[in-house]
């Protein structure tokens, strides 16, 4: 009864998890019909908006960075049971996330604005393929791994936890983080950019290049020398850019 007890929990991890990411996708584009998006919040000035804003990316990149790290995980799976570690994880960036919509503010002034139909499209289709990215590379590296799904499902059935493969399936032949690069092209692709998006995009960004550099440590602590090879002869974010040398 307690393990089928840790699957409901994680199938209800997944789908607040699953929630939030599709309102973020309305959140960036500034979807009709969402009541909050990266343009449209609550009202205040242009210094004060821009502090929350920038508190609120923060907060959404501690917990992402500092739950994923494996000094955390050791600590936090003291007091939760190691197969929810990655439910629970998922849950905490949902919250955060929700944090992030309910108390954004906006901030108004027109950075670009393109008109032109044709460029408008061009625009708009880089967007969904930056989303779209994000979407399939985490089908390549085990979809239900990433958000929790298998590991309290191996737990049901009694099985033991299994070691990590190191793979390069498909866009991580051409870029070590795929993820990151979908969520980089959808965060900047608008035909409407605000000073708010703007501020937006450019907290994400520089909390995503701080999280790799985090990730990767532990990623050459987990694979070794496998790794460092791979970092040297493949893009961080686009193809042939970013790549590392091992000193």
């Amino acid at each position: 009864m307690t393990r089928i007890f840790y699957l409901a929990i994680a199938i209800s991890c997944y789908a607040a998890f699953f929630v939030s990411f599709v309102y973020f996708v309305g959140f960036v584009g500034a979807c009709p019909g969402f009541p909050m998006t990266v343009d449209k919040g609550i009202a205040s000035g242009r210094v004060t908006a821009a502090l929350i804003d920038l508190a609120l990316i923060a907060l959404f990149g501690l917990q992402h960075s500092i739950m994923a790290r494996p000094k955390f995980k050791a600590m936090w799976t003291r007091i939760v049971p190691i197969a929810l570690e990655r439910s629970i994880y998922c849950l905490a960036a949902a919250l955060a996330l929700g944090v992030m919509f309910v108390f954004w503010h906006p901030i108004s002034g027109m950075v670009w604005h393109i008109a032109n139909p044709i460029g408008r499209t061009i625009i708009w289709t880089l967007f969904w393929l930056g989303f779209g990215l994000v979407f399939i590379s985490t089908w390549l590296i085990n979809h239900f791994e990433l958000f929790g799904l298998a590991q309290v499902w191996r737990n049901l059935r009694g099985n033991v936890p299994v070691d990590t493969i190191f793979r390069t399936p498909l866009f991580y032949r051409l870029v070590r983080h795929p993820i990151y690069s979908g969520f980089t092209l959808a965060i900047w692709a608008t035909p409407d950019m605000s000073v708010g998006h703007v501020l937006f995009a450019a907290g994400m960004t520089l909390y995503i290049l701080i999280g790799i550099a985090h990730e990767e440590k532990d990623l050459i602590a987990y694979f070794g020398e496998q790794y460092v090879q791979y970092r040297a002869r493949v893009g961080m974010l686009v193809p042939w850019l970013g790549r590392r040398q091992s000193r």
